[in-house]
């Protein structure tokens, strides 16, 4: 059983490079908190929140971050690989380069982040709200769209991919330059009113 910490406010403290393995932690809240190059594997935050938190070349492996707040975060060349975020709140964070790999980010909140040459590839983010958010040079492929708050979102120069964009409308994205595939050039075709003849 993965050791438990409940309802405990950690300020101020140093975690650099710290092992979290098999942790899990409920309604706690963690400010300046340095987790530079930290890793997890396995360790669960439920509910937890994060203000001027350090995730500086931090991995993450199969943990989770459910219904998290995160402030003033900084995410420099953090990865994520196989993690769930589902419900997580991101404000005035740093992401960038942030690189995600497979995992469920489904209902994030992440409007208006800058998100310029991150890595998204085989995320499960189902209605997450990107609305505003810059992801110009992002790579975001196979990505699960799906329901996605996409309004007025900034995609050029993005690779996209092998993702569901059935929640995009082309007329509200800055979209020069953006890498699609012949199935997604067809539903974007449709979307914008045309006819295949």
């Amino acid at each position: 059983m993965p050791e438990l910490t409940e309802d405990v406010t950690y300020r101020h403290e140093d975690w650099y490079g710290e092992e979290l393995a098999d942790r899990h932690f409920v309604g706690c809240e963690f400010f300046q908190v340095d987790l530079t190059e930290a890793v997890s594997r396995g360790a669960v935050f439920t509910g937890c929140t994060f203000g001027n938190v350090q995730f500086n070349a931090s991995r993450h492996v199969d943990s989770a971050f459910t219904r998290c707040v995160f402030k003033r975060c900084n995410f420099f060349e953090a990865e994520f690989t196989g993690c769930k975020l589902v419900g997580s709140t991101f404000a005035q964070c740093d992401m960038r380069p942030l690189r995600v790999e497979g995992g469920d980010w489904s209902f994030v909140a992440l409007p208006g982040a800058d998100l310029r040459g991150v890595h998204l590839t085989d995320v499960r983010m189902r209605e997450a709200d990107l609305s505003g958010a810059n992801l110009t040079g992002a790579t975001v492929t196979g990505v699960d769209l799906s329901g996605a708050q996409l309004h007025q979102v900034r995609l050029g120069g993005a690779d996209l991919r092998r993702s569901d964009l059935t929640a995009l409308d082309p007329t509200t994205v800055e979209r020069a330059g953006a890498i699609v595939d012949a199935e997604q050039a067809l539903l974007i075709t449709q979307a914008l009113g045309f006819r295949i003849g």
